[in-house]
C-alpha cells in the first residue's frame, strides 16, 4: 500500500475521510506560546465546509483505509473492492506542519481504519499526536478518532495529545450494530466514551486547584450516527442523543445521511440519501441543547418521525397551539425560546430591549425576530401579529407557503431550499 506516490495517498486518504462528519474544530482555547507553533483560540480556527461535508480548515485524513472489520455501511470494509494506501506517523506529521506552514489549515482531523489489532492502530494515532506535541511543539488544534476495543490507557494518553477525541456509534442499536458491525459489539465504543467522560470530569477538577493540571481533551469529545442504514425511527435517535449528553456531556452527536454504496441485502435500497432527515436530526439536536426541548416533547409513540415539511420547533408549536399566542413584552425567556422564529440570540435582545422599551413589530424586525414564522404565535402591545385565526386551518398553508427573496447573486447558500434556518448558528 505505502509504494504508491505520496500525492495519490493523499489524495485517497482524505477521499476516504469525507464521510466522518464529526470534525468540529470547536470548543477548545489554547493559546500560543513561546516555543510552539499555532494557537486553538477562536479566531486561529476557522469554519470552512465543502458540500459534502468536509471541514476544510483541517487536515482531515486517515491514516489508512484499509480495515480488518467489515461493517457494511462502511465505504473502507475489508471486503469492499476499492484502491488501498496507507502513511506512516512521520508522513502524517510531516505533511501537518507543511500545510500548517503554508497556511493551507489549521489544525489536523485523524482518524483510520483499523489494522493488525485495535491497540496497534490506536498506538498508530497516538504516535502522530505525540511527535507533533513534543518533537514539532505543534500547539494547533488535534482531533484524534478512538479505536473501539482499544486499551484503557491508550484512550487516556490519547486524551493528554487531543484537542478532541470522538468514538463513532454509527447505529443507534445494539441490535442494528449486530447485524451491520458485528465485529464492533457495542460495548467496544460505549466504554471509551465513559472513560472518557470520567477522565474530562477528573481533569476539569483538577484544573480548578491548579492550572499546571495537564489538560484531558479540552474539547470534549464527540460522535457520529448514520440515518436511515436502519430502521430505527428519529425518536430513536433523539433519545439515544439526549442520553448522551446528559449522562456522557458529549460536546456533539452529529449525524451523517447514509449514502447507499453497496448491494448488501441488509442495507436498505434508498433512491437518495435522507438530507432533509439529517437536516431535521440537528435541528431537533439544537433543541436538546440550547432551546431547554426534552426529547419526549418533540417525539412520541404516537409520532415516532420527525415532519419534514416543518422544522421541529414549529412542528411542536403546531401541536401545542393553545400556549399561544404569548405576550413578548412579558413572557418568560424559556417560553420566548419555544416561539418559532425567535432564535436565542433574538430572545436574549428581546429580554435586553424591552427593559427600556415596549416592543412592537418593528422592534422585533431590528431585534432579529424571523416574524414569517414567529408572527403567528406573539403578540406585542396586547396586538396579535398573525392576521389570522390561530386556530384556523389556513395556519400551516402559511406557515408552508415559500419565502418571498429579492433577486439577487449570493456568494454561498448553503440551504437554498430551506428558508429562514441559520446555517452558521442552528437557531430556529
Amino acid at each position: 500500500m505505502i509504494t504508491l506516490p505520496l500525492e495519490q495517498r493523499l489524495e485517497i486518504l482524505a477521499d476516504s475521510a469525507k464521510y466522518d462528519v464529526s470534525c468540529s474544530s470547536s470548543g477548545s482555547n489554547r493559546s500560543g506560546k513561546a516555543g510552539a507553533l499555532g494557537n486553538t483560540t477562536s479566531s486561529g480556527i476557522c469554519h470552512t465546509w465543502t458540500s459534502d461535508g468536509r471541514c476544510i480548515s483541517l487536515l482531515k485524513i486517515l491514516l489508512t483505509n484499509a480495515c480488518i472489520y467489515d461493517c457494511a455501511y462502511c465505504l473502507n470494509r475489508r471486503t469492499n473492492d476499492i484502491p488501498r494506501a496507507a502513511m506512516t506517523p512521520g508522513e502524517v506529521v510531516d505533511l501537518t506542519m507543511n500545510f500548517y506552514r503554508r497556511n493551507y489549515i489549521e489544525g489536523l482531523f485523524l482518524s483510520t481504519g483499523v489494522i493488525r489489532s485495535a491497540d496497534y492502530t490506536m498506538e498508530q494515532l497516538i504516535a502522530v499526536a505525540e511527535r507533533l506535541r513534543e518533537v514539532e511543539r505543534f500547539n494547533g488544534y488535534i482531533h484524534l478518532k478512538l479505536v473501539p476495543g482499544a486499551d484503557p490507557l491508550l484512550i487516556a494518553l490519547a486524551g493528554r495529545y487531543a484537542d478532541r477525541v470522538s468514538i463513532n456509534i454509527e447505529l443507534p442499536s445494539r441490535q442494528s450494530l449486530a447485524l451491520l458491525a458485528p465485529d464492533k459489539p457495542r460495548e467496544s465504543v460505549i466504554n471509551p466514551m465513559r472513560q472518557v467522560s470520567g477522565l474530562l470530569v477528573e481533569a476539569k477538577e483538577a484544573r480548578t486547584k491548579s492550572r499546571k493540571a495537564p489538560r484531558f481533551a479540552p474539547a470534549g469529545q464527540s460522535t457520529q450516527l448514520i440515518v436511515g442504514a436502519t430502521p430505527e425511527s428519529d425518536r430513536d435517535i433523539i433519545t439515544l442523543t439526549e442520553g448522551l449528553y446528559k449522562k456522557l456531556e458529549l460536546k456533539r452527536v452529529y449525524y451523517s445521511a447514509y449514502i447507499p454504496g453497496s448491494s448488501d441485502s441488509r442495507l436498505p435500497a434508498l433512491p437518495t440519501p435522507p438530507l432533509l432527515r439529517e437536516h431535521r436530526l440537528y435541528q431537533a439536536d439544537w433543541l436538546l441543547r440550547f432551546y431547554g426541548f426534552a426529547a419526549h416533547e418533540l417525539l412520541d409513540e404516537a409520532r415516532p418521525n420527525l415532519d419534514m415539511r416543518f422544522d421541529p420547533k414549529s412542528d411542536w408549536a403546531l401541536r401545542h397551539l393553545e400556549l399561544f399566542p404569548v405576550e413578548v413584552n412579558r413572557v418568560d425567556y424559556e417560553v420566548l425560546l419555544r416561539v418559532p422564529g425567535i432564535g436565542v440570540r433574538s430572545a436574549q435582545r428581546i429580554v435586553q430591549a424591552r427593559r427600556g422599551t415596549r416592543l412592537g413589530e418593528v422592534e422585533l424586525k431590528k431585534l432579529g425576530v424571523v416574524l414569517k414564522r414567529a408572527k403567528y404565535f406573539l403578540t406585542a402591545g396586547g396586538r396579535y401579529l398573525g392576521g389570522i385565526r390561530l386556530d384556523g386551518p389556513r395556519l400551516m398553508e402559511r406557515m408552508l407557503a415559500p419565502a418571498r427573496r429579492p433577486a439577487r447573486l449570493d456568494q454561498l447558500e448553503l440551504f437554498a431550499t430551506m428558508p429562514d434556518v441559520s446555517a452558521l448558528t442552528g437557531e430556529l
